[in-house]
């Protein structure tokens, strides 16, 4: 009898694995994380916030203790959805934004979005992205820092009680658009206040006098001290006379005495966000907020190739010069291993922190010393590359030995007048190798020794006057800002973009100028609401929000003692501010369209020519600054000053669209001797330079 075949046994179902759900905050993060977890992991953006008070209104309950009212924040709605659908399929969910106040924040938020308890321990922080960091970390969850959260919500909840008093008033009082706030009220007040030292300012004159003198064959430089001993200025021509008058230009001077020394220059500590930013607004000419978008690229992981997406440096969110111990023994091994013993130091610079920081993270630092700029150069976009040769220099050098000069200073006297010079050379140069800021240059004096004497050559008297103090930049605007312990890292760029785009202030020559409507602004705030631009009472409030991150004060009354004197303020404000006209100037020529006066008018963006019978006739022009050149393209227009989206000046011709002449640098009205090309007149540093674009011709710097 044949076998009956037997039957197959059904396949057996492949459980399907439940994975674990890690929310970080954008997916480039997103990406770089779930490549170190592992198939086990799946990870995914929340693109930022998902919860925040509402635009439309205070969302802040002032009756019933500053009780905020959270909204899920419009077009995150696909978003949420997503993260709770995944959520509930997931077998545990950790939250791993930012290590800071807000990223404790935004946890915070997905957490009740969520539904999951802010007790459990799903809180994952890491101060790198990189493999052994990010797996480091999900060793160790915690549950979320609640004092972390009271501290941003007090001051998410200060910042909306303040903008959204005084906004509404300015709206009211001045023009629509206008807004105020705790930080950028303080950064315009400090940018007027210096607007009128600068103002007020006198010129004083005062004269210099160089010589030269000889030894031998030998030439150097000395100016003028004093007389009899003792340091004397020249405050003008007759006082300089009187003293060149006094000199034996065939007699000898006496070299009655010489000092030398041995100085060292020590490097400065890593990199805390606003230095960072100080820096790269000084080196490379970067804008506070494209710093740290470069930063966040840095930091949430680049593709390298074979070696996968990595982070390159630290959070880049930081008041802490502190380096780990790991992050110092492999600096020590590389500078061992790169340049010798002698430039590795054994106790590394140690920074002063500044008032109030945190201490909470590292310094920023790259996460691997080994990775050269250099060696990252093809994988970096330009941008990236320079923030993070400057990151990187700043590191390794703050991890070397310090620079050793020798130094002289000599005293050369005649008939009672005093001359001194100073010279130096380079003895080592420690961690100028490789963080040079061309400050350090030889000056060479000649072998000098007490008794010996030397012959004048030439003297070279100046005028010169003092000068008023310099505008802010952005750079020396941190710096103040960090100095009055107003603000904290991530409050210095949305800060200075704030105040730019409300046209309270404009750069000019990369220097803060305030605006008309800034001044007015200004003035409001400084007469009305004194509390909010005094550069105190805004750093003891910050003082008393570190006080809540550290558990040591109540969020609520913080709060209550700011509001309630504060309250009385914009109640007697709405009534004793009085309407305030800002009236359109005459433009001196009439519409072109119906012939009625142009006007000039304050815009969003600046001045503008519009029609005085707005809105019957809406014509508008945009005024423009002629240089006094002729197009050297079309010969018939004007070559103007316009403004590209991005508020940089280029020039053009008055003819456009007719005439597409363009030039980023400013044309001056001559040809090239050479080709007969038209020339311009090239920014550099300390002045300007007549070039051709063509690159054959150039005239010397002009200061």
């Amino acid at each position: 009898m044949p076998t009956k075949a037997k039957a197959k046994a059904p396949a057996k179902k492949r459980r399907k694995t439940q994975k674990k759900l890690v929310i970080v905050e954008s997916p480039a993060k997103a990406k770089t994380i779930e490549k170190y977890l592992g198939r086990t992991y799946k990870v995914m953006p929340s693109l930022g916030h998902v919860r925040d008070l509402p635009k439309s209104s205070m969302g802040v309950d002032t009756e019933n203790h500053y009780d905020p009212h959270y909204i899920s924040i419009r077009g995150k709605g696909d978003v949420i959805k997503g993260l709770r659908s995944e959520a509930k399929k997931a077998k545990a969910v950790y939250l791993a934004s930012d290590p800071d106040r807000e990223g404790e924040s935004i946890a915070w938020h997905l957490a009740h979005v969520l539904n999951l308890d802010v007790n459990d321990k799903n809180r994952v922080t890491f101060n790198e992205i990189t493999k052994d960091a990010v797996k480091e970390a999900f060793k160790t969850p915690r549950s979320i820092d609640m004092d972390l959260v009271n501290a941003q919500q007090a001051r998410r909840i200060l910042d909306r009680l303040v903008g959204y008093s005084i906004s509404p008033l300015l709206w009211k009082k001045v023009k629509k658009g206008l807004s105020a706030g705790r930080v950028q009220s303080i950064a315009l007040s400090l940018i007027i206040q210096r607007e009128k030292e600068i103002k007020a300012f006198i010129p004083e004159e005062y004269w210099t006098i160089d010589a030269e003198f000889k030894k031998a064959r030998h030439a150097f430089k000395a100016s003028f001290y004093g007389l009899n001993g003792k340091k004397a200025g020249l405050k003008d021509n007759a006082a300089v006379q009187d003293v060149l008058g006094k000199l034996d230009r065939k007699g000898a001077f006496d070299i009655t005495n010489v000092v030398r020394k041995e100085r060292k220059r020590s490097p400065q500590p890593p990199f805390t966000t606003s230095s960072m930013q100080q820096d790269a607004n000084r080196k490379l000419n970067f804008r506070t907020r494209k710093t740290m978008m470069a930063a966040q690229q840095l930091y949430e992981g680049i593709n390298l190739g074979k070696e996968g997406t990595q982070g390159l440096i630290t959070y880049m969110r930081t008041d802490s010069t502190r380096i780990s111990s790991i992050a110092k023994h492999e600096a020590s091994t590389f500078l061992h291993e790169k340049y010798g013993a002698e430039y590795a130091a054994t106790k590394p610079i140690k920074g002063k922190l500044p008032e109030g920081a945190q201490d909470a993270h590292e310094a920023i630092r790259p996460t691997s010393v080994f990775r050269t700029p250099a060696s990252l150069k093809d994988r970096l976009n330009r941008d990236q590359f320079r923030l993070y040769q400057l990151i990187w220099n700043r590191f390794v050098a703050s991890q070397m030995t310090n620079a050793v000069m020798d130094t002289m200073a000599v005293t050369l006297e005649q008939n009672g007048v005093t001359f001194r010079a100073n010279g130096s050379k380079m003895k080592f140069d420690g961690f100028l190798k490789i963080y040079s800021d061309n400050k350090e240059k030889d000056n060479l004096l000649p072998d000098l020794e007490i008794g010996d004497q030397v012959n004048l050559a030439k003297t070279d008297p100046a005028q010169h006057f003092t000068q008023p103090p310099a505008r802010y930049s952005e750079a020396n605007l941190i710096k103040a800002l960090e100095e009055n312990g107003v603000g904290r890292p991530s409050t210095y760029a949305p800060t200075l973009d704030t105040i730019q785009r409300r046209y309270y202030v404009k750069l000019v020559g990369r220097r803060f100028e305030p605006t008309e409507l800034g001044e007015i602004v200004d003035g409001i705030i400084n007469e009305y609401f004194p509390d909010v631009v005094n550069v105190d009472f805004t750093a003891d409030l910050e003082h008393e929000l570190d006080g809540i991150e550290e558990g040591k004060q109540d969020w609520v009354k913080v709060i209550d003692t700011f509001y309630k004197p504060f309250s009385t303020e914009v109640a007697h404000a709405e009534d004793a501010i009085e309407k305030i006209q800002i009236r359109d100037e005459p433009a001196g020529f009439d519409c072109d369209i119906c012939g009625a006066p142009m006007v000039i008018k304050m815009g969003r963006y600046g001045k503008f020519y519009a029609c005085s019978r707005f809105p019957d006739c809406r014509n508008t022009k945009p005024i423009v600054k002629e240089i006094g050149v002729t197009c050297p393209v079309c010969h018939q227009g004007e070559v103007i000053e316009r403004k590209s989206k991005k508020n940089r000046i280029f020039y053009g011709c008055s003819r456009y669209p007719d005439c597409d002449f363009v030039s980023w640098d400013k044309p001056v009205g001559r040809d090239c001797p050479k080709d007969g090309h038209y020339l311009v007149a090239k920014k550099i540093r300390g002045g300007v330079q007549i070039v051709c674009p063509n690159g054959d011709y150039e005239e010397a710097p002009q200061k």
